[in-house]
């Protein structure tokens, strides 16, 4: 689906909040995943400049709304900490028994990334964008399939665990369009504490 209006000047914005890693894991995580690619080969994968952990997703939304999208965001991004994270262990939804997407998790020993989409459901209901139903799980995505694969035993995929400190979220706005999603970076957080967003 297109975006409404395709010279950007649409009355409406389709946005998502996310945490953004660093880009060196990104590269890494792609080159250690080839096995995956290998065996699934009809996958349809994740451009590592597409990733990131979506902490809130709010669909579409009326342009005139941004400020107060803006203002919760940095409200919940203010009362949370810079902390730790690092890449953790292969997973699928909706199971591995039925995979429709296969993702790699994180580690996130400070519960920071629950704890800011928590804030995010609960800053943003108000304005009209609903709480969500089903447990948080932070993730990236690596594939998604055209028909559900039984996973079986993971292909030995080594991902590296070098921790970072992550210090900002990042407000994306959504481009539709028939070659995929294009991502724009509206405004980068900085969490609580921390003094750039570097």
């Amino acid at each position: 689906m297109p975006d409404p209006s395709p010279s950007g000047d649409s009355a409406r914005v389709r946005l998502f909040v996310a945490a953004t890693i660093p880009d060196e894991l990104l590269q890494r995580l792609a080159r250690s995943s080839e096995p995956l690619r290998r065996r699934w080969p009809a996958a349809r994968w994740t451009d590592p400049a597409n990733q990131h952990v979506t902490l809130k997703f709010l669909g579409w939304a009326d342009a005139g709304m941004l400020d107060d999208v803006h203002a919760a965001c940095r409200a919940v991004a203010s009362a949370n900490a810079p902390a730790k994270l690092s890449l953790g262990e292969l997973g699928a939804f909706p199971s591995a028994r039925r995979a429709r997407v296969l993702w790699v998790g994180l580690e996130d020993p400070a519960g920071l990334l629950a704890r800011i989409a928590r804030g995010l459901d609960e800053s943003l209901e108000p304005l009209g964008f609903p709480g969500e139903k089903r447990a948080f799980t932070a993730h990236l995505t690596l594939a998604r399939m055209k028909t559900p694969v039984g996973v079986g035993e993971w292909p030995d995929v080594e991902i590296d665990p070098t921790p970072w400190t992550s210090r900002t979220v990042t407000l994306f706005r959504s481009h539709l369009s028939p070659k995929g999603a294009r991502y724009e970076a509206l405004d980068e957080i900085p969490l609580g504490g921390s003094a750039s967003g570097g």
